[in-house]
């Protein structure tokens, strides 16, 4: 079963001094493995969707409502996961851009 990209999003947030006892404990995982699940689960969604067209062309597939909702969900995920790379780009080149 695919994560929920807000349940993602949501582990992503800043948890304040108390986020360095959690990632040496292994509660919270790293930002890099949190963007790793989040886009292979933007993927699989994504295949789903495929698979699903696929189905529909071929004359297989039993209630367009599932399809529809499939490609939709793998329509907004995806806008969410370039939202949110866009959101990392700028916050680097506003480090890039600090005075050190």
């Amino acid at each position: 079963m695919a994560v929920n990209p807000v349940d993602l999003l949501k582990q992503l947030e800043v948890q304040g001094p108390n986020r360095q006892k959690s990632q040496a404990s292994g509660d919270v995982p790293s930002f890099s493995d949190t963007l790793k699940q989040l886009i292979s689960d933007v993927n699989d969604l994504q295949l789903k969707a495929d698979e699903q067209m696929r189905l529909m062309a071929a004359g297989q597939a039993e209630n367009l409502h599932d399809v529809m909702i499939a490609v939709e969900k793998a329509g907004i995920s995806f806008e969410l996961l370039m939202e949110i790379r866009n959101k990392v780009l700028e916050a680097y080149q506003e480090l890039m851009r600090m005075q050190v």
